[in-house]
């Protein structure tokens, strides 16, 4: 266990590390309790750093024995690592270290899973396998031996020597230790192979567990269209003979980028039409892309310290949501960017662990793999490729890679490649990088003689983060659309830095509905007094795919907080504009099944909460309820029509094309159930010939009330398959009512096959639980208390996952007294803990002093 006590790190303090690492040589003897691990180090002094006390980080290392040029040596062993006396000219550090990797269930460090040796170094993890200098910015050359009676040895780079039990790998471009992997096991290969552009053969494997070769097509297939698009989009070609790819089912996180070896969530990477939905095969993609793309933008060009992890990240989310818009529908791929951006990301900006997308400080860094550094930093990617516009964009991105490769590198390195390729001053739009908060976009109207006067004002609230926030660099994008439904001004980009500035349209001839921030070209929130009629005229008529999902959206939002706060009817005119949208044959499905869509719970507790009304998770529910009912009675006539024009039958693919169809027919049967008591979905069910509407028929037949047969069908169906079975332990919490999604999750755990060891499993349970906002903050208080008892539970064996969970309570300030008084019981008793991990204990600080 960590140390808890909590000590702060400060951008404002780096200092480079005062040694180069010139060579890197590992051997490892597996076995699970007693791995031995010896290191092999050239350090040569950094003329150029501050003199500094030579130290290497470790955390639960038992030294067996140091050496300095040969020489014995006796360090000085802390709980964080070593400091010995060196030489002051270059020298070969020698040490050999115990470690007990079937005991790591943190996951972090050497570990095992399932009988398999794995890794996960990053952040900090190679400090858990040998004395290094763990930082981002020290990069060398590793060779690494490794020994053990496993079929399979894999580590970094190519292979220099096989055996049996025996194997050496040479990675020959220089990486920090974040970036190590090794992995020792019983696995089978899917093997396929790439050439690049140059000419390169590269052998391509997929490993898994003897079981799941069924599962590797897709993922191998993602990971071909990956290399190919980023030669064609970033003229990045891949650099080794070979690239692997492991699934491994213990793991914190998705997957992680390591140099030629990519270890994955098995959830992440194994695919079949039978045991994975629609989104769980377009999620596969896009993260077999997000890990293929840190090739460059994270491993070639790495970040200088942890406070830069957007540098890679942002860049990264953004190059994988490209591909993704390039492969499937760009429109869909945008809304559904911003749909989580709002649901994620925007809270997390809005309340006690608010932080810029580069943060000034922190006590964790695993705490900051967050979606302002992730999500938030792609959009400061996007905004600023549209600023500089797209020729611009890649023209700096070559000169980034041309000046950066095999270099640790900050923002200001990133932003100057800008500045030189455009020669535009790039300090201002630095603040997106500086500053935390979610600025809000105000907009006024003001029609004189044919000519429309857009006035706009930003302002981010003050946080504890940003107490003084300065105006950004906003692209806005506005089109007009006439009374008639034309288009009479087309996409136009406005630039805003000031606190308030006006922008005319002249030559109209009549007053045109504005359409403002299109394709969402800011992460703000805008603020846009339009009438439900403008609205409904922008849903019906403009152009830009994102504003028009906007308007039903709003028009959705504006009714269900009429609904909640003055007991108003659904709004007619937008079940109206619904129903034209929906019934509209020539419209993309999967657009058609975003229009379905609601606002989430906690979007309306939001919305509720900025307007000074205290949100009631109950009255939220029950107004989203009766609003599908409301659809469902608008689209009665046309149900089965929709459905089953929707309804594919032809062999399964995972495409653009039938995900959407699919997506559209089971929104279609999800009100369908309102009207026939599921008697369609059950049918779907017994008829499925894919997961995705097996789980989809399964989830609406619990939600009505009649899922208990299919439930026990499933479970004996897919027992064996423990990512399924992951699917049937999170549909039973979602699907469940108010009153009884926390009993639920409570008879889960007692279940068998309730391995809360698993990251997996734990988040398939509690996950569901935080994400079920009336079932969650049930006025009881039970949702906290059985929450905060599985915390405190799992604090000891995975911090990491632990720490992520906690995020649950981040927005516990906008609800009532009692429950707030509830909640700050379950915060207190975690808080109070003994030997809680400094993980947890700095993200319930933060939430609990907000």
């Amino acid at each position: 266990m960590r140390d808890a006590a909590p000590q702060t790190t400060y951008l404002a303090d780096y200092t480079p590390f005062g040694w180069l690492v010139e060579s890197v040589d590992l051997h490892f003897a597996l076995a699970p309790h007693a791995t031995r691990v010896r290191s092999t180090i050239r350090f040569v002094p950094d003329r150029t750093a501050p003199k500094q006390e030579f130290f290497l980080h470790g955390e639960g290392l038992d030294l067996i024995s140091a050496r300095v040029d040969g020489a014995p040596v006796t360090p000085d062993v802390k709980p964080d690592g070593l400091t010995c006396v060196v030489p002051e000219t270059p020298f070969t550090w020698e040490a050999e270290v115990e470690i007990d990797p079937a005991s790591n269930t943190a996951l972090e460090g050497l570990y095992q899973s399932n009988g398999m040796y794995c890794t996960q170094c990053e952040a900090e993890g190679f400090r858990k396998i040998t004395f290094y200098p763990d930082r981002p910015d020290v990069m060398s050359i590793f060779t690494v031996t490794i020994e053990g009676p496993h079929p399979v040895l894999l580590s970094n780079g190519n292979p220099v020597e096989t055996g049996e039990n025996h194997a050496k790998w040479h990675d020959p471009w220089p990486k920090p230790a974040y970036l190590f992997a090794l992995v020792a096991g019983d696995l089978v290969a899917h093997t396929d192979s790439f050439t690049t552009k140059s000419g390169r053969d590269v052998t391509l494997n997929l490993y898994v567990r003897p079981g799941d070769e069924g599962k590797c097509a897709f993922g191998m297939q993602a990971l071909k269209a990956s290399m190919r698009w980023d030669e064609k989009v970033y003229g990045r070609e891949y650099d080794l003979d070979l690239f692997n790819i492991v699934a491994v089912d213990d793991f914190n996180m998705g997957a992680m980028e390591n140099k030629g070896l990519n270890i994955f969530n098995s959830s992440a990477v194994l695919a079949s039409p039978e045991t994975s939905t629609d989104m769980n095969f377009e999620r596969i993609e896009a993260i077999i892309a997000h890990e293929y793309f840190h090739n460059w933008t994270g491993n070639r060009i790495t970040c200088r310290d942890w406070f830069q992890l957007c540098l890679k990240e942002g860049l990264t989310v953004f190059r994988d949501s490209q591909f993704t818009s390039d492969l499937r529908s760009a429109p869909v791929k945008r809304i559904g960017d911003v749909i989580e951006l709002r649901a994620r990301q925007f809270p997390e900006d809005q309340g006690p662990l608010a932080h810029p997308v580069r943060p000034e400080s922190f006590q964790e860094i695993n705490n900051f793999y967050t979606a302002t550094v992730y999500e938030k930093g792609a959009e400061v990617i996007r905004m600023l490729k549209t600023v500089v516009d797209d020729d611009a964009y890649y023209r700096a991105l070559d000169l980034y890679f041309d000046r950066h490769d095999g270099q640790a590198c900050t923002i200001e390195d990133w932003l100057k490649v800008f500045e030189d390729t455009t020669g535009r001053d790039l300090s201002q739009f630095k603040r997106w990088y500086s500053q935390a908060g979610t600025p809000h976009l105000s907009v006024t109207e003001d029609w004189q003689d044919g000519k429309l006067t857009l006035t706009f004002r930003q302002h981010t609230p003050p946080s504890k983060a940003t107490p003084n926030p300065q105006p950004h660099v906003i692209p806005i994008a506005v089109g007009l659309i006439s009374p008639n439904g034309d288009e009479v001004a087309q996409t136009r980009l406005l630039e805003m830095t000031e606190p308030e500035q006006s922008f005319v349209f002249d030559g109209l001839g009549a007053r045109p509905v504005a359409s403002i921030l299109r394709d969402f070209s800011a992460p703000v929130i805008l603020e846009h007094d339009l009438s439900g009629a403008d609205r409904a005229h922008l849903l019906a008529h403009d152009t830009d795919p994102f504003n028009r999902w906007e308007a039903g959206r709003t028009l959705a939002r504006d009714s269900l907080i009429a609904m909640i706060t003055d007991g108003a009817e659904p709004d007619p005119g937008y079940l109206r504009g619904l129903h034209a949208v929906i019934t509209d044959s020539s419209s993309d499905p999967a657009f058609r099944a975003l229009m379905l869509g609601l606002p989430g719970d906690n979007d309306l507790a939001t919305t509720l909460h900025k307007s000074g009304v205290t949100p009631d998770p109950d009255a939220i529910y029950t107004a989203r309820e009766a609003m599908r009912d409301a659809q469902a009675a608008t689209l009665e006539d046309d149900l089965l029509q929709l459905y089953q024009a929707n309804l594919v039958t032809d062999s399964y693919e995972p495409n653009a094309d039938q995900s959407g169809k699919r997506s559209l027919a089971n929104g279609i049967l999800s009100l369908m159930a309102r009207r026939d008591r599921g008697t369609q979905a059950a049918a779907q069910y017994d008829a499925a010939t894919n997961m995705t509407q097996q789980l989809s028929a399964l989830g609406i037949l619990i939600h009505a009330g009649q899922g208990d047969e299919k439930l026990k069908a499933f479970e004996t169906q897919w027992h064996h398959d423990r990512l399924v079975m992951d699917k049937w332990f999170g549909l039973q919490v979602s699907a469940a009512s108010p009153d009884d999604a926390v009993g639920v999750a409570e008879k889960l755990t007692q279940h068998p096959d309730f391995n809360w060891k698993n990251p997996n499993r734990f988040r398939a349970v509690f996950g569901s639980l935080a994400a079920h906002h009336a079932g969650f903050h049930h006025a009881s208080g039970k949702g906290y208390a059985l929450l905060a008892d599985w915390l405190i539970r799992l604090d000891p064996l995975n911090p990491q996952t632990t720490a992520r969970m906690c995020s649950a309570f981040q927005t516990w300030r906008r609800y009532d007294k009692d429950r707030q008084a509830m909640i700050g019981t379950q915060l207190d008793r975690i808080l109070a803990t003994e030997g809680l991990s400094r993980d947890t204990t700095e993200m319930l600080t933060r939430i609990r002093h907000a």
